[in-house]
C-alpha cells in the first residue's frame, strides 16, 4: 500500500480524498494555486505545494507542475479527483513513465472511453446501443448546421473532452447551432484544453441514469447500482439520488451487466461510471463512460456502504476487489443537493465573494437518518471566479425516498450561508414539488417546472401562518432586547395576551399572544391555528432561527428590515411587518416605493469577464439579438436584448472585469 499520495485537485473533492487517505493511514500532499493559498484542502493535507497563478491553465492543468510536486514530496501515487487532469490520457501516461501510480484507470481505457467521440465508436463496435449522432470532429459552424439538419432537431452539441456540463448546448434551430458551436468550442478549450465538439440527437423526455462500476487489475468488475441524475440546469446536474425512482430490478440488471461488459472490453480498472439516457419505456442508450470518480459518488456510497475512494486507492496499489456482485446490496435511499454559489432569482448566474457565514447542518446518523456534507470551504473562504461555483454537496440518507427527501428539506432549512448568493431556496422549492416527490423526472425538469425562471416557491396558507408566527416571535425578542437596554417601557407586559397585526404577502392577520416561559403562546391567529406555542434559543442578529412550533421543528432565514422581517422558508419568501393595531392603520397610508426603471440598460447580471461586444453604437437591434458575451466560472453567458432598440452607448469593452449591475450597454428604446 502507498505511504503517501498527492491529490491533483482542489476544493471539496481534494478534501474528500484526504479524509479516506487519512482513514487508511496514508499521508497526503495538496497542490494549490495562488488563489487557493488559504483553502481548506491545503490545511487538511499533511503537505502542500504551490503550483502557480489562479488560472487553472497555469496551475491545476499543468502536468509538469503536478509531477514535480509529487517528486519533491515523495508521493508514490496521484489521485486526480474529477475535472482538470482526471481524464487526460497524456497525464496518466506521463505518470507511468515517471514511476508514479495513477489512482484511476489505465491509459488505454482513458483514451478509448474518456474521449466522447472515440467512446461512441468503440461502443458501436461492441454492439452497445448508442444515441444517433455524428461522431467525427466538426470544424466549422456551417458544417455543424448541415450535420444537425441531417440528424434532425433538436440536437446536443457536446465537447469531446468535456464533463460537468461544460461545452454543452442544446440547439433547436440553425441559429442556435451556430451560436452553440462557437460557445461549446470556447468553453471546451478553456476548461479542458481541447476544443473538439460533436453532435448527437437530443432525445426528448429523457432521464439521465448512470451505473457505477468498480474494476481491479485482475479482470474483476462489478456494478454498484445506479444513480438518477435527471434534474439538471444548463446540462449540469443539480440533484442526484440512488437508486432511481424509475428503474425496476430487471432494467437495473440489464444496465449493470451492459456497463460491466463495456468495462471489461476496455480492460477497465478503478472506479468508473457508464452513463445512459433512458426513455419513458425504460429503453436505455449508452451516452459515455466517465473514467474517473463522479461528483455524485456519495449517494452510491450511502446506499451501498462502499468507500469508492478507498477502492480506487486499493486497486491502484494492485489489490484485488474483495467484492463480488452478489455481495453488493443497496439499502435505503440517498439524495444529493449541489449547493452552488449562484443566484437562482437571476437565472442562476454565478455569485462570487467571501463566505461571511458558512454554517452547514451538523453531519449526523441518528434514527435511521443520515446527513453528510462534502465541502471544500469554511466560514471566511473566498468563492473565486476562476473555478467551479460549487460550495458543497449536501447528502441525506433514509429508509425510503420520501424520508430522505424530508430529511434533506430540514437539512437545507438549517444551512446558513451569508456573503454570497446561493441556490438553497431553489433546491428547497424543488423538493417540495409533488412532481419531484412522485419521481416524475426528466432532464428538462427545471425548464419545464420553471419556464420563466425561479421566482421563489408559492407561499401556501399554512406557510403564511407559520411565518407570521415566527415574525411575531422575532418582534417579541426585539421588544425584550429594547426593554433590557433602555430605561423605558416600550411595550405592553407580555405576561398577559397582547394584540398585534401582521402585514405582508397581500394580507393582514390579527394575532394575540403572551409569554410562556422562554417562549410564546399564540392564543389566536386570524384564520389560522389556535393556541400553539413557539420555543427557540435564537438571538437577534442571527440570520437563521431554529424554532419549534408545537412538535414541529422549523429553520427559517430571518433578516431584520427597516419596517419588518424578511423571512425565507423552503424556497418561499415573505416580508412581514408586526404592528400595534393603531400603527397598522397608519401603515395603510404609506406610499409604495417606486422601483427605478432600468429597461434602457443592459446590466452585467453577475461578476464576470467581458468576452465580446456583439453590437455597435447606433445599431438597430431586435429583441433576442445577442449583445454581449460574459464569462464567469468557466461558463460563457450570451446576454440578449429584451426588446427592439437602438444602441445608444457602449460602456464596456472585451477584457473588462465587471461587477454585478455594472452597465454594459445603454439603449434608446424603439417606439
Amino acid at each position: 500500500m502507498f505511504q503517501k499520495i498527492l491529490i491533483a485537485n482542489r476544493g471539496e473533492i481534494a478534501c474528500r480524498v484526504i479524509k479516506t487517505a487519512r482513514k487508511m493511514g496514508i499521508q497526503t500532499v495538496a497542490v494549490y494555486s495562488e488563489a487557493d493559498a488559504d483553502a481548506l484542502h491545503v490545511r487538511m493535507a499533511d503537505e502542500a505545494v504551490l503550483i502557480g497563478p489562479p488560472a487553472a491553465s497555469e496551475s491545476y492543468l499543468v502536468a509538469d507542475k503536478i509531477i514535480q510536486a509529487a517528486k519533491e514530496t515523495g508521493a508514490q501515487a496521484i489521485h486526480p479527483g474529477y475535472g482538470f487532469l482526471s481524464e487526460n490520457a497524456g497525464f496518466a501516461e506521463r505518470l507511468e513513465s515517471e514511476g508514479i501510480a495513477f489512482i484511476g484507470p489505465n491509459v488505454k481505457a482513458i483514451q478509448v472511453m474518456g474521449d466522447k467521440i472515440e467512446s461512441k465508436k468503440f461502443a458501436n463496435d461492441a454492439k452497445v446501443n448508442t444515441v444517433p449522432g455524428y461522431l467525427g470532429v466538426i470544424q466549422t459552424p456551417e458544417e455543424a448546421i448541415k450535420i444537425a439538419g441531417d440528424i434532425g432537431y433538436p440536437v446536443m452539441i457536446k465537447a469531446s473532452a468535456g464533463g460537468g456540463g461544460k461545452g454543452m448546448r442544446i440547439a433547436w434551430s440553425e441559429d442556435e447551432v451556430a451560436e452553440g458551436f462557437i460557445s461549446s468550442m470556447n468553453e471546451a478549450r478553456s476548461s479542458f484544453g481541447d476544443d473538439r465538439v460533436f453532435i448527437e440527437k437530443f432525445i426528448t423526455e429523457p432521464r439521465h441514469i448512470e451505473i457505477q462500476v468498480l474494476a481491479d487489475k485482475h479482470g474483476n468488475v462489478v456494478y454498484v447500482g445506479e444513480r438518477e441524475c435527471s434534474v439538471q440546469r444548463r446540462n449540469q446536474k443539480v440533484i442526484e439520488e440512488a437508486p432511481s425512482p424509475f428503474i425496476d430490478d430487471a432494467t437495473r440488471k440489464q444496465m449493470g451487466e451492459q456497463a460491466v461488459a463495456l468495462a471489461k472490453a476496455v480492460d477497465y480498472e478503478s472506479a468508473g461510471t457508464v452513463e445512459f439516457i433512458v426513455d419513458g419505456a425504460r429503453n436505455f442508450y449508452f451516452l459515455e463512460m466517465n473514467t474517473r470518480l463522479q461528483v455524485e459518488h456519495p449517494v452510491t456510497e450511502l446506499v451501498s456502504g462502499i468507500d469508492l475512494v478507498e477502492q480506487m486507492i486499493r486497486v491502484a496499489a494492485g489489490e484485488k476487489l474483495e467484492l463480488a456482485q452478489a455481495d453488493i446490496k443497496l439499502n435505503g435511499w440517498a439524495i444529493e443537493s449541489r449547493i452552488y454559489a449562484e443566484d437562482p432569482y437571476r437565472n442562476f448566474l454565478p455569485s462570487i465573494g467571501r463566505l461571511v457565514r458558512y454554517r452547514p447542518p451538523e453531519e449526523s446518523c441518528e434514527g435511521g437518518l443520515t446527513i453528510r456534507n462534502d465541502t471544500g470551504v469554511e466560514e471566511g473562504s473566498e468563492i473565486s471566479l476562476f473555478y467551479d461555483p460549487m460550495i458543497a454537496k449536501l447528502c441525506t440518507h433514509g429508509p425510503d425516498r420520501i424520508a430522505a427527501i424530508d430529511h434533506m428539506m430540514l437539512a437545507l432549512d438549517s444551512f446558513w450561508i451569508d456573503g454570497i448568493e446561493q441556490n438553497i431556496p431553489f433546491l428547497s422549492a424543488v423538493y417540495g414539488q409533488e412532481r419531484f416527490r412522485e419521481g416524475r423526472l426528466t432532464t428538462g425538469y427545471i425548464d419545464e417546472e420553471f419556464p420563466d425562471g425561479f421566482e421563489g416557491a408559492a407561499v401556501s396558507e399554512e406557510t403564511h401562518f407559520k411565518l407570521a408566527a415566527v415574525a411575531v416571535f422575532a418582534e417579541a425578542r426585539l421588544g425584550q432586547r429594547n426593554r433590557a437596554h433602555l430605561d423605558v417601557d416600550l411595550s405592553e407586559d407580555l405576561s398577559a395576551p397582547v394584540h398585534r397585526v401582521v402585514i405582508g404577502g397581500e394580507r393582514s392577520l390579527d394575532v394575540t399572544f403572551a409569554a410562556e416561559g422562554d417562549g410564546l403562546r399564540v392564543c389566536s391567529l386570524d384564520g389560522g391555528p389556535k393556541d400553539f406555542t413557539l420555543f427557540s434559543d435564537w438571538h437577534l442578529g442571527e440570520s437563521l432561527i431554529r424554532i419549534r412550533i408545537n412538535d414541529e421543528l422549523m429553520a427559517v432565514r430571518v433578516e431584520r428590515q427597516l419596517d419588518g422581517w424578511d423571512l425565507s422558508y423552503r424556497g418561499a419568501t415573505l416580508v412581514l411587518a408586526v404592528h400595534r393595531p393603531e400603527v397598522a392603520e397608519l401603515a395603510k397610508l404609506m406610499p409604495e416605493r417606486i422601483v427605478p426603471d432600468t429597461s434602457n440598460l443592459l446590466l452585467c447580471p453577475m461578476p464576470g469577464l467581458v468576452i465580446s461586444i456583439e453590437v455597435e453604437e447606433g445599431q438597430q437591434i431586435k429583441a433576442g439579438s445577442p449583445v454581449a458575451v460574459v464569462e464567469a466560472m468557466k461558463m460563457e453567458n450570451i446576454l440578449r436584448a429584451e426588446r427592439d432598440c437602438v444602441v445608444k452607448k457602449i460602456h464596456a469593452v472585451p477584457g473588462d472585469s465587471l461587477a454585478v449591475d455594472e452597465i454594459i450597454v445603454e439603449y434608446e428604446l424603439a417606439d
